[in-house]
This record gives structure tokens, sequence and C-alpha cells, in this order.
């Protein structure tokens, strides 16, 4: 295989170990936090999608480009926003029972998917990439770095970094991991663990508006945006350990990095299927995934 095809391979999967790393981000603090199997998350990197498109027309006929950057932080509290709401009316009446917890997400995807439909069409709709994306670095001859993968990977990396600042360092921060590890004994403590779950709901769906956003500068965008990645989405998390960050980067790195060289051997159905059969033969050797939760808990 020549090296130029190797090593844009490679770039690929960094690119989609990115978007799946926002993605997976917010499903792990939920499901870790929370025990709540969200399977309307996609819908909220959608929402991050249209939000985008939105910011788009409202910009349209103006020369600048900078639309995008403002586009990050607008889609991130619109779903989070949104995914609060839904905490708050939906989600809270069904901790501790997750198959009924599974199927409301189930329904609510259906909800989500359809109101895009009667609101923007069912058609995919385009976001345009801004001037200063378009274009890429020569890497070596015969290999160009695009410049909104490169983007992509940079605010992947950052969502990173934001989220360790916020988990290690600041106070709500602290409050969310002792509930992970011990949500009986945080409220003994005097945190109120119904309002950490609602922040945690609400900043795991804003993860996933930023990776929406992102998405755009990707292809068209549509109301099933969301289901091409939730599932991937969801392996990393399993296969990184639930409620552990870093975890959940380890897995978004190896599930990028494998699944764009499989279907490029293969087939993309092919390659999903032998990523699929990689992960459930881990997870039977090592059933907690890469990186395990420390809970604390009396005996």
């Amino acid at each position: 295989m020549p090296v130029e095809i190797i090593i844009s391979q490679i770039f690929n999967g960094l690119s989609l170990s990115s978007i799946l790393l926002m993605i997976a981000l917010g499903l792990s603090i939920t499901f870790g936090i929370m025990g709540v199997i969200n399977f309307a998350h996609g819908e909220f990197l959608m929402i991050g999608a249209y939000t985008a498109f939105i910011l788009q027309r409202f910009f349209h006929g103006q020369d600048s480009g900078y639309y995008f950057l403002l586009s990050l932080p607008l889609a991130f509290f619109v779903s989070a926003f949104i995914g609060l709401i839904v905490e708050r009316s939906i989600i809270r009446f069904l901790y501790g029972r997750p198959f009924e917890g599974m199927l409301a997400t189930w329904g609510l995807s259906l909800v989500l998917q359809q109101a895009a439909r009667n609101i923007f069409g069912a058609n995919n709709v385009e976001v345009s990439s801004p001037a200063w994306l378009n274009g890429g670095i020569e890497f070596i001859k015969g290999v160009q770095l695009p410049y909104n993968r490169l983007f992509i990977i940079a605010i992947a990396v950052i969502c990173i970094i934001g989220m360790y600042i916020y988990i290690y360092t600041s106070s709500s921060g602290r409050r969310m991991r002792a509930v992970m590890q011990n949500r009986d004994m945080a409220a003994c403590m005097g945190i109120k663990t119904r309002r950490v779950d609602s922040v945690t709901f609400a900043i795991g769906c804003g993860l996933a508006g930023i990776a929406g956003s992102v998405v755009s500068l990707l292809g068209s965008i549509g109301p099933s945006t969301g289901q091409n990645y939730i599932i991937d989405a969801f392996m990393v998390v399993v296969l990184g350990g639930v409620g552990n960050l870093s975890g959940t980067i380890a897995g978004a790195i190896m599930i990028g990095a494998v699944s764009p060289f499989f279907e490029f051997v293969t087939t993309s159905s092919m390659g999903k299927v032998i990523v699929f059969a990689l992960v459930i033969a881990f997870l039977q050797w090592r059933p907690s995934g890469l990186f395990a939760l420390k809970t604390r808990a009396l005996d």
C-alpha cells in the first residue's frame, strides 16, 4: 500500500476519532453519573448541525466567514438548553429504570428526527465551509491535510482540555466526580445529586451539539445525521470504560483509527462488522473496558 494512502487513512482516522470523542464524552459522563443510556444523543448532534445551518442562513450575503466560530458555542448552548429541558421533563422520572429509559429516549429520538423533517424538510442541507477552512497543508508530496479536518481535531483537543479543567479543578466538576464514585455518599455529604444530574446531562448534550456543528463541515446534514455516528460513539464508551475520560479518549482513537482502514481494505459495511466483532471480542476478555471506573462503596 502506498505511503500516501496510509498517511491519508491515518489522518482521516484522527478526524473521525475527534468527532466520536466529542459525542462519546457526553455519553460517557451521562451514563457514568446518571446510569441513563440515551438513545437520543445523536439527535443533539443533529441539533448542533442545524444550528450551524441556521446561523449560516442568518449571515447569508455577508463576506464574513467567521460565523462558523460563533456556531460552536451557540450549538453547545442550544443543545445543552434542550437537553436540560429533556432531563427535567422526561429523564428525571426514569432514574433506576433502565429499560423504560432506553424506550423513552428511543422514542424521543424519533420525535426529534420528525420535528427536524417538519421544520427543515426531509432532504439534506449543506453548510458551506468558510473560506479560511478551504484548502489544506501539503504534508508530503501527494498528501494534503485539509484545513477543515485539522480544525475538527483542534476543536476536539479544546473540548478535552476544557472537560479536564472542568472535572478536575472546578467545584462543580468535583461534585460530578463525587456523584459518579458514590451517589449515596455524595448525597449524605450535602451534594444535590439531582442538580448534578441536570448539569451533567446538559453538558453531555452540549458536547454533542459541538460535534454536530463540526460534522457539518464534512458534508450535508439531515434529520438522520446523528444516527450515522451514535453506534460508533456507544462502542467508544463501552470500549474505553463507562465514565472514564481517559478511557473515552483511548477508545475514540482506537475506533477512529481502525474503522477507516477496514472500510478501505474491504467495504464500508464490512468494515463496521469487523470493528464490531473486534470490540465484542475485546469485551469478552475485559468486560469493564480499557479503563474501569473506580468506585467506592461499603462492603
